[in-house]
This record gives C-alpha cells, sequence and structure tokens, in this order.
C-alpha cells in the first residue's frame, strides 16, 4: 500500500515540476534564460542545447546576452532563435547574440494569463489523473484481499488529502505566474 502512496507523491511532483519548467519558458516581458531551454541548434550533426554550446547571461532587465564558445557555432544559434516560437530578433555584433525582449502590451499579457490558467488547467486534469489511477490500484488490491476495506478508506482519503495539497500548490504557482506577466 506504501508504494501507491510514494507513486502518488513521485508522479504528483513530476507534474508540478513539469508545469515550473513551462512556466520557466514563457517570456512574461523581461529577459529569462529559460526561454531558451527548448531551442536546440544543430551542431555537428546534433541538436545541442543552447546553455550547452554558450554562456547565456541576463546583461539588463530585458537583455539576454549569448556568448558562443565556439565563435563558428554563432550563426547557427541565431538561425535556431529566428525560427523558434520566441519572438525576438537576436542582434549578432560577430562575437555575441542580444536578445532585446520588447515590453508587452496589455493584449498580449491578457493572452499569456489565459495559456498560464490552460496549462494550470492541464496540470490539475494530471493530478486527478493520477489520483484515479492509485485509487483503482487500492480498489484492486482490496478485491485481491491485500488490503481490509478500512484500509481502503484510509488510503482513498490519504490519496484525496495529497491531491488536495498538489492542486493547491499548482493555484498558488498559477496565482503567481499571473502576477508576474500582469506587473508592467
Amino acid at each position: 500500500m506504501k508504494t501507491v502512496f510514494s507513486f502518488a507523491e513521485e508522479k504528483m511532483g513530476k507534474t508540478i515540476n513539469a508545469l515550473n519548467s513551462e512556466y520557466n519558458s514563457i517570456r512574461a516581458g523581461r529577459a529569462s534564460a529559460a526561454v531558451l531551454d527548448k531551442i536546440r541548434v544543430d551542431y555537428y550533426g546534433t541538436p545541442t542545447p543552447i546553455n550547452q554550446l554558450a554562456a547565456v547571461s541576463v546583461a539588463e532587465a530585458r537583455i539576454l546576452t549569448i556568448q558562443p564558445w565556439d565563435k563558428s557555432v554563432l550563426s547557427a544559434i541565431e538561425k535556431a532563435i529566428q525560427t523558434s516560437d520566441i519572438g525576438i530578433n537576436p542582434q549578432n555584433d560577430g562575437s555575441v547574440l542580444r536578445l532585446t525582449f520588447p515590453p508587452l502590451t496589455e493584449d498580449r499579457r491578457k493572452e499569456i494569463v489565459k495559456t498560464v490558467r490552460s496549462t494550470a488547467e492541464d496540470s490539475k486534469v494530471a493530478i486527478r489523473s493520477i489520483r484515479r489511477d492509485c485509487i483503482d490500484k487500492l480498489k484492486k488490491m482490496q478485491k485481491d484481499s491485500e488490503i481490509t476495506e478500512d484500509d481502503l478508506k484510509q488510503g482513498e482519503k490519504k490519496i484525496q488529502d495529497t491531491t488536495d495539497k498538489f492542486i493547491k500548490d499548482i493555484d498558488s504557482i498559477a496565482a503567481a505566474k499571473e502576477k508576474e506577466v500582469m506587473e508592467i
């Protein structure tokens, strides 16, 4: 029975980590190296993350600098950024790329908030799905006489409490991201 609870905790924790990762890649008007995490550069035939090819740093609140360790990969990084969906055109000075993040318009902020809410809801659905799977496992264990009916009830309550805790975490993470996006 303990394995069911540890499985639930582990899976729900991974859902929270995935949500945080997704939120880090959402551009909120200020420079963040996390927006580059999903971009891959073709480096000698291998798709490679930018942070493995260059030093990525925040120069100012809205400027991100990318300084490749191998200057020959500069144009490949620039091309990868241009073809990505982050919507920023890099400036190339021959040794460093600069990404200037424009301030967000009110409409764009509202679109991003919708995305934040949608992503949070998807995470809640994933958490509830994990809850359902765990409760099904507990019911099967009870049916196979591995646990008693009382154990089943206690287990269902414990799974529900864990689910409620993670749903609350998702709500607070989403609220913090919405606040960050709406700040001017």
